[in-house]
């Protein structure tokens, strides 16, 4: 007998089996299939976890090792939900717009798709970016003269200035191309984001963008009516899922609500990312530069006194840094103070000017004043030396010496302002550091005696800020659903523990000969994760001289992104580089069977905001190294020996060259960060076993 079937509101058929399982399981099987995926435990598991948080409302956090297939384990749940609950929306956050590209491009259609099959109903979504993501039409349209556009096309001018380049006429020519890109998006009703645009330099995208402190908002700009940020806003909006990034989101919360559409929930991807970029948005930066070009840009609206006091205060500043150490300020009678009180007195005496009889100003009168507002703001900041934010002088290697000032702790306002309004789930592969969601959850704000794995329901209570919200209980459960990939029989962790403990002085010989001897026996195929830009180029410099013949490539020789596709496109090339190839990087196959990590990733142990951040936890009678410095490590050695299996076919060699991750007593705490490989202490067994992975056809 056939087995019997059911009518699926689409018209097509289902066997009964199909009905049983609840809706968040047949989309999602539905979606796998719709990619020609394969059937993954972990990811079910997933679905069903955030499925029963969405219903009840307690806080996720999901460990998806790589392969697991995360995004749609998310994304079918969210969009039932979604369409069970009319008129509610979910926002997704994530880290990179790789991520947020794959989702828009691949991942939501997919899901959307069988969504609509299982159910009849096609939720809507929109991505949502920063305003300086899009293209401005003031800027556009009033940024500069277009006389030359009516006599040579944008096309035209970037085939001349590609024969006969020199920086302007290249400027010249991307400018002019993304300006009549922006107004071709504006009459076909597309939104200018830049991940659309024609290829071109950050100087060009400047020129046709506007940061959000100097929009002048709908009401007041000239093209308001038009304005093609708005048209995204709306377009949030109106849709159930949106996606955007973490900036936005913490920019949400810093400003009560008005960054993103209301929501009843967010899922957090690549959570692991979430501290770093909220820190980011939440920090702020002044130089001597910074406050004279923001003078210089003001000096046309203000009094001959108002504008040489603020030019002049720039000078003071730029006399206290160099006076000052590199180190953080605590002292409020120093004389960085006194420079940054300064500064903050002019700013405001220049806003006031600035922003007097405000409706008959021009848009750059009032573009001037936003620009001097955010410098006030920030000097207002560094001078009160709050306690709860760390304030430093450093230097970088062109521009000279700058302040910055940091929160020193985010989870204050993730617990009261996200934690505290909505469901929230957060996912990535690498939440457990040394084999516990402690510490990721308590950088956010979740306390491990609030962790609640029961079913009983959770109703979120509203609180005010960092104290007010100090007391209140925040129920959160956890998840770790494994990955597809069987590491233990794929890979080996190879650790150097018969090399020099890495010191302060550059990589040793013996370091660099191990380098050398890894890569001859992979025949290429590495990948070098280092600390610090020198050591990348040592590394490279020394394997360039002993291997002759093998290509490496270092981080510095052409643009990142060019790189990366040689080095995928090339099997036995290699490529060398520093932190931003640590994450994010995916080079299935061959072409990557080794990993090399220089020394284990702790952050610097003079930055200032990491031993302010040591000594917090220390006061509060924590290990301080351990909370930050360890856990800084542990989530980068995660990430970057996640680089080596990226599907169930890779093999190949993690091979750390610092002794300490099996010597010092924290080691056990990193290993147990990192993927479950079969680890040995012996360079022959890498070395043969990477030789005869190079010779498998």
């Amino acid at each position: 007998m056939p087995e019997q079937t059911l009518t699926a509101p689409t018209g097509s058929t289902r066997p009964a089996s199909e009905a049983a399982k609840p809706g968040h399981r047949q989309v999602l099987d539905d979606a796998v299939a719709g990619i020609g995926g394969s059937d993954r435990p972990g990811q079910h598991a997933m679905a069903d976890a955030v499925a029963q948080a969405l219903g009840d409302g307690r806080h996720l956090l999901v460990q998806a090792g790589t392969g697991t297939g995360k995004s749609l384990g998310y994304l079918a749940p969210a969009l039932v939900w979604l369409t069970e609950h009319p008129g509610e929306r979910i926002v997704v956050a994530t880290a990179t717009l790789a991520l947020q590209a794959q989702l828009a491009h691949a991942d939501i259609p997919a899901a959307i798709d069988a969504v609509e099959h299982v159910t009849g109903k096609r939720p809507e979504f929109s991505v949502l970016k920063g305003r300086s993501n899009y293209a401005c039409l003031l800027r556009v349209r009033d940024g500069g003269t277009s006389d030359q556009g009516t006599l040579i096309s944008a096309d035209d001018l970037v085939a001349t200035a590609r024969t006969a380049p020199t920086a302007d006429s290249a400027l010249g020519a991307e400018v002019l191309a993304l300006r009549e890109w922006a107004e071709d998006q504006a009459s076909t009703g597309g939104v200018a984001d830049r991940d659309d645009a024609p290829t071109h330099s950050d100087r060009a995208w400047h020129q046709v963008s506007v940061p959000a402190r100097e929009c002048l908002g709908a009401q007041r700009c000239p093209h308001g009516d038009s304005c093609l940020v708005e048209v995204s806003r709306d377009r949030a909006r109106s849709a159930s899922l949106v996606v955007t990034n973490h900036a936005l989101l913490a920019i949400d919360a810093m400003q009560g609500g008005t960054a993103v559409p209301e929501h009843r929930a967010v899922i957090v991807d690549e959570a692991h990312e979430l501290v770093a970029r909220v820190t980011g948005a939440a920090s702020g930066e002044l130089s001597p530069q910074q406050v004279e070009r923001v003078g210089k840009r003001a000096v046309t609206f203000l009094s001959d006194e108002t504008a040489l006091e603020l030019l002049e205060s720039a000078d003071d500043l730029r006399e206290a840094l160099d006076e000052s150490p590199l180190e953080r300020v605590e002292d409020p009678s120093s004389a960085f103070v006194a420079a940054v009180e300064r500064v903050r007195a002019a700013s405001r005496a220049a806003v006031s000017g600035l922003t007097s009889g405000s409706e008959k100003a021009s848009p750059e009168q009032r573009q001037a004043a936003a620009a001097v507002s955010e410098v006030f703001d920030v000097a207002e900041r560094m001078a009160a030396l709050s306690a709860y934010d760390v304030v430093w002088v450093t230097e970088r290697e062109r521009s000279g010496r700058e302040a910055r000032v940091a929160p020193l702790s985010v989870a204050g306002l993730m617990r009261s302002a996200v934690f505290g309004e909505r469901t929230v789930v957060l996912t990535s592969a690498t939440l457990k550091l040394g084999d516990d969601f402690g510490p990721s959850a308590g950088s956010l704000g979740l306390r491990a005696r609030d962790r609640d794995d029961e079913s009983s329901p959770y109703v979120p209570v509203a609180s005010g800020g960092d104290k007010a919200g100090a007391d209140v209980v925040v129920p959160w459960r956890a998840l770790d659903v494994g990955s597809p990939f069987d590491y233990r029989h794929q890979a080996i962790r190879y650790v150097a523990r018969t090399l020099p403990t890495p010191g302060r002085d550059g990589m040793s010989k013996e370091v660099l000969d191990e380098i050398a001897e890894l890569v001859w026996a992979a025949g290429g195929r590495t990948l070098g994760l280092f600390s610090s830009r020198r050591a990348a180029e040592a590394a490279a410099v020394h394997v360039r001289r002993q291997l002759p013949k093998m290509t490496i490539l270092c981080q510095g020789d052409a643009q990142l992104s060019d790189l990366t596709r040689r080095f995928t496109a090339e099997e036995t090339t290699s490529l060398f580089g520093t932190l931003s190839l640590w994450q994010g990087v995916d080079v299935p196959g061959a072409t990557c069977q080794l990993v090399i990590i220089d020394r284990i990733p702790f952050p610097r142990p003079d930055e200032p905001l990491t031993l302010a951040r040591q000594k917090a936890v220390a006061d509060a009678g924590g290990n301080g190294f351990m909370s930050v410095a360890a856990t800084h490590a542990a989530l980068l050695l995660a990430q970057g020996s996640g680089r080596l299996v990226r599907r169930s076919s890779d093999r190949g060699v993690v091979a750390v060259l610092d002794p300490r991750l099996v010597t010092a007593r924290y080691g056990s705490f990193l290993r147990a960060s990192m993927p479950d490989m079969w680890e040995t202490t012996d360079r022959e067994i890498a070395v043969g076993a990477l030789r005869r992975l190079a010779e498998t056809p």
